[in-house]
């Protein structure tokens, strides 16, 4: 849990502009095109826990 929060704060400390540009551009997304980003990053993360396991 740890290091998911030290990788969502580096956007936001490092350049807050940017990161506010690309939140509000991740607001737009449909439904569908935002659960397809979720699947891929649940897939992700488990490939990368299986990997490293």
């Amino acid at each position: 849990m740890a290091l998911v929060l030290l990788v969502e704060g580096f956007m936001p400390f490092v350049s807050p502009a940017t990161w506010r540009k690309t939140f509000e551009q991740i607001l737009h997304l449909s439904d569908g095109q935002l659960r397809f980003f979720g699947l891929c990053s649940l897939l992700l993360g488990l490939g990368l826990i299986w990997l490293f396991n």
